[in-house]
């Protein structure tokens, strides 16, 4: 949407936006959407999540979804993996469970640790939270950006325990004999 695209909007101006809306509405009654899948890191998603939710701004999350006849249709997904860790961390900010700054990355900005102890990892993961729907709030578009295929994104409900269960070996929390 930006210069690239032939667009007048600018991150800059977005921010702006972004704080005048606050000074309208005040905290926690703003919200701006993330896509992720353009490129970023992992750190660099959890550093916007994190920059959001300092300035009480919600962040609702899209996985990237290529869109026939657009300039970005050959561009691919997300990887699911990175996605539920960005997920993850999502919820863990926003819950104030942990923050950017006590979470670590490797040098390719993947997140290795999300900087809470196992026991609450595991139980917000079984919670199935993280993984559902993170729009505006009382979003009415459950499915936004998921393919009728699969694979699911974002669920439109509490994940069972045996799917939470999947989501976390995916992301190489618990190994298979788990």
């Amino acid at each position: 949407k930006g210069p690239s695209a032939g667009g007048p909007y600018t991150w800059g101006g977005h921010m702006d936006a972004i704080r005048d809306a606050l000074t309208v509405f005040g905290p926690w009654r703003v919200s701006t959407h993330l896509i992720v899948g353009l490129g970023e890191t992992e750190r660099e998603a959890v550093e916007f999540i994190q920059r959001m939710a300092d300035m009480s701004v919600l962040t609702g999350l899209f996985a990237f979804t290529p869109i026939k006849g657009t300039r970005l249709q050959g561009l691919g997904r997300p990887s699911l993996q990175s996605y539920r860790r960005i997920q993850l961390a999502h919820t863990l900010v926003y819950r104030g469970l942990s923050s950017l700054s006590r979470m670590s990355f490797d040098p390719t900005g993947r997140i290795t640790d999300f900087g809470v102890d196992e026991e609450t990892l595991l139980s917000l993961v079984f919670s199935g939270e993280p993984f559902m729907t993170k729009g505006c709030p009382d979003c009415n578009r459950p499915f936004y950006n998921e393919n009728p295929g699969g694979p699911m994104y974002n669920y439109p409900y509490r994940p069972s325990k045996q799917e939470a269960l999947r989501e976390a070996r995916m992301m190489g929390l618990l190994d298979d004999a788990a």
